[in-house]
């Protein structure tokens, strides 16, 4: 190793051990450390866990992490006790050149709650670099005619680090000839021999120097370069520049070839000693040879290649002017070429995202991922804007400059939007403005937040009586709109009460697919419905339900025959017939009922069997048995009728019973029938039949009686509104008979225009409607007969002012098929 290596080693050792105890300060947000550059890997920066505040707990728990700006991650952090070290070599003057602020940019990010913080590591120079010259010989040739206090300039020394430890100031050893001046534009400092004494090259026509570059740094540091000067004779008039410093703006999106400056030098020699040459000097840096040319006779600068504001924003050209002399003479001037900025760099993002799905239920202001955007341009063209896609529950905080946090900005439901697709543009505020997008695809992660939901708000399932066993009714249906196991979904049907049994005694359901069946056989004699609730329940943690009401009506089969109520088998069956009844004669009533419902229990009489073929018939819908003609002296005095009642089912049902008539010569009393209740014939009360049979005198003294009555009590000239019954030709006159009990008031009338009279029933309880009936007399003049058509009267039979009313409901609509009887 070499003395001068050494000595860096030892300075480097030393500066380390200085600015190892690095300053950090936390000011909104920042922390900044200064470290000095050539760090080995390893070497402690500071303990950003303990400034930030974070235990060793915390660092692991709240995911402590840092985030390079820059493309080599110079500096890493131990997680374990939050000390911050260095990653990789910093050399301060790769990094940043000759800077004067060098710093490294990260941002330290903590979750649970999320926290950010600015972290800015200031790299400071090490004197670790020696000034050198281009060239360690330099030749000059001088002209002797050359007069004192002429400048010649040198080429500058270059040092690679930087403001402070960069050249300070060069020396020239001493002579009596030449002096050295250094002139400071401000970036650099530019060496130039100045001559103090007319030369003589009879005298000495060589002159050697040692030319000195000292550094800023502690220690310093030095570099030589030997200036050989050959003194020449004749030319004695160099070129002359105008000015000596010129100055240009130029745009970097001037396209290539662009003139830059046209520069004109003057030479008072005349012929080739005034022919001007111009090139550039070697004072210059490399890179000016890669961006500009020079025309060597005209002096015209133009740019060669494209110019990059982000690369170098300034240019700094010495120009040497020769003139064509046998001892050529050179002028030098400088020309600083200012680039000013364009809008030509789109923002540049990076994304750090937090995770790629987030779950529905997430709380408002969950971090997505952050993004960090830069913008190479400067001033205004550099300033940033970012948004992201519109009508999106997402939203873009800043966290500090071109630093952002993508956090939701609303409640999500996955059921509305299972993945979002979502767009970060940012875009700068140049003029034409540019921009960059990114895109992030976030998915929703279910949450079992639906309930089932059934297809129907109730079902109605209609099942035949006498089904099978185990057999099919309908489905239910749940949709839920979950996923996975939160939507997968099982049926169960909940406790209840048929007739004090468990409804699972009568359906089950199968708890997959909803399909309901029978467990036993309905009857609709039985029960007609019953209700139950079906429950689906979702799989999810924890689960969610919903219920539905589902009803089953059973429908009637004709599965039940007709029973016979009146005449009952425990009943007499044999009934008497005189001889003298006229044609159309009750004989009695045949009353039935059916268990079924509908037209199932729509009921039809049939004569099937008599003994005498014509005489007796059966009125099909009211079951009345009635004479068809008017018995003769030659009619058997025994008859027997088989009657048949028929429902309306498919097929049809019946029953049938058997009655004996006997024929007698004289007048008959009819005895009331009772029939007793039955717990399948609804709606029927208790039906009571008084027949009253009268004959001769009675009634005819009942009837002149009624007629003296309207004579005494309705005076001729009233009108027939003014009376209640007209009897008569002659005569208005109102007679009321009335009939009354709790269920029936019935009212009698008779106009003597229109023989037969009324008959107006009022009812009331049970018997709630009113009816009126044409009536006739009966073949006996004291005897009224009437046969009811109502629903609910079966019988009204009169005599001596004494009325007897038969009432009833049955299920049947009696018909109208008596002529001596109309219904008004």
């Amino acid at each position: 190793m070499t003395q001068m290596g050494v000595l860096r080693v030892r300075i480097k050792s030393g500066i380390s051990s200085i600015f190892l105890l690095c300053l950090w300060n936390l000011i909104s947000g920042q922390i900044r450390y200064s470290i000095p550059e050539e760090l080995e890997h390893g070497a402690f920066v500071g303990n950003i866990g303990k400034d930030l505040g974070l235990s060793t707990e915390e660092l692991s728990s709240r995911k402590f992490r840092i985030i390079s700006v820059a493309s080599i991650q110079y500096l890493d952090v131990n997680r374990v006790n939050g000390m911050l070290f260095v990653n990789a070599r910093i050399d301060r003057e790769q990094l940043c050149g000759q800077s004067d602020n060098c710093v490294l940019l990260m941002e330290a990010v903590v979750e649970n709650p999320v926290e950010q913080y600015r972290v800015e590591v200031k790299v400071l120079d090490l004197n670790d670099n020696s000034p050198t010259f281009p060239n360690r010989a330099i030749d000059l040739k001088i002209p002797e005619s050359v007069m004192p206090g002429t400048r010649f300039p040198l080429e500058r020394a270059h040092d690679l680090d930087g403001k402070n430890n960069s050249v300070r100031t060069y020396q020239l050893n001493a002579n009596k000839y030449f002096t050295l001046d250094v002139q400071n534009t401000g970036k650099w400092k530019l060496p130039a021999l100045v001559l103090e004494n007319i030369l003589d090259r009879e005298k000495q026509s060589v002159y050697t120097l040692l030319l000195t570059a000292i550094d800023g740094g502690t220690p310093e540091r030095s570099g030589t370069a030997h200036i050989t000067i050959n003194i020449l004779d004749v030319n004695d008039n160099p070129p002359v520049f105008q000015k000596s410093f010129y100055s240009v703006s130029l745009r970097e999106n001037v396209p290539p070839n662009s003139l830059v400056i046209r520069l004109n030098a003057t030479d008072l020699d005349q012929g080739t000693n005034g022919e001007i040459v111009y090139s550039f000097s070697s004072n210059n840096e490399p890179k000016i040879t890669e961006v500009f040319t020079i025309n060597p006779f005209s002096g015209e600068i133009h740019t060669k290649g494209i110019l990059d504001f982000e690369k170098s924003n300034v240019f700094l050209i010495h120009v040497e002017a020769n003139d064509r002399g046998t001892q050529p003479l050179s002028e030098h001037c400088n020309v600083r070429v200012e680039i000013t900025d364009v809008n030509d760099n789109a923002p540049e993002m990076t994304l750090n995202s937090i995770s790629d799905s987030i779950r529905e239920d997430a709380p408002t202001g969950t971090l997505i991922a952050f993004v960090s955007v830069t913008d190479r341009d400067s001033n205004q063209n550099g300033n940033i804007d970012c948004r992201v896609s519109p009508n999106l529950p997402f939203d873009l905080k800043s966290s500090f400059v071109n630093s952002y946090r993508l956090v939701t900005s609303a409640l999500l439901d996955r059921e509305s939007a299972f993945q979002y697709i979502i767009t970060v543009t940012c875009k700068d505020r140049g003029s034409p403005p540019l921009f960059t997008n990114t895109t992030i695809i976030v998915d929703v992660s279910d949450v079992n937040d639906n309930a089932p939901q059934f297809t129907q708000r109730s079902y109605t399932v209609y099942v035949t009586e006498n089904n099978a066993p185990e057999s099919y009714i309908r489905s239910v249906t749940a949709l839920d709109p979950d996923t996975d196991r939160n939507s997968r979904l099982s049926y169960t049907i909940l406790d209840y009460q048929v007739q004090s049994v468990p409804v699972s005694s009568y359906v089950y359901i199968n708890p997959n697919n909803g399909s309901i069946y029978s467990k036993r056989s309905f009857d609709y004699e039985q029960f007609k419905t019953f209700q139950f609730q079906v429950r689906a329940e979702d799989a999810g943690l924890p689960s969610l339900f919903s219920e539905v009401a589902v009803q089953v009506v059973v429908l009637d089969q004709n599965d039940n025959p007709p029973i016979i109520l009146t005449p009952g088998t425990k009943r007499n069956t044999n009934f008497h017939v005189s001889r003298s009844a006229d044609p159309g004669y009750l004989v009695t009533q045949i009353i039935a009922s059916d268990a079924d419902s509908g037209k199932n229990a729509q009921l039809s009489y049939h004569l099937k069997q008599a003994s005498v073929p014509g005489l007796f018939t059966v009125l099909h819908s009211s079951g009345e048995v009635r004479s068809v003609r008017q018995l003769k002296d030659s009619d058997v005095t025994t008859q027997k009728l088989i009657i048949q009642v028929k429902d309306n089912g498919y097929p049809a049902l019946s029953a049938t019973t058997t009655l004996s008539l006997t024929v007698i010569e004289g007048p008959i009393t009819y005895q009331p029938e009772f029939i007793e209740s039955r717990p399948d014939f609804k709606g029927t009360q208790q039906l009571s039949l008084y027949i009253i049979i009268t004959l001769g005198a009675t009634s005819l003294i009942l009837l002149v009686v009624i007629i003296a009555l309207v004579v005494v009590t309705c005076p001729r000239g009233h009108s027939a509104a003014s009376c209640s019954v007209c009897l008569f030709d002659n005569c208005c006159c109102t007679r009321k008979l009335e009939y009354q009990n709790a269920n029936v008031n019935l009212q009698l009338t008779r106009d003597s225009h229109l023989l037969p009279g009324i008959l107006e029933v009022r009812g009331n309880g049970s018997l709630s409607e009113s009816y009126r009936y044409k009536i006739r007399s009966a073949p006996e003049p004291e005897e009224m007969f009437f046969t009811p058509f109502s629903p609910h009267i079966s019988g009204i039979t009169g005599m001596d002012g004494r009325y007897t009313l038969q009432y009833a409901k049955p299920q049947k609509t009696w018909s109208n098929e008596v002529s001596h009887v109309t219904k008004m």
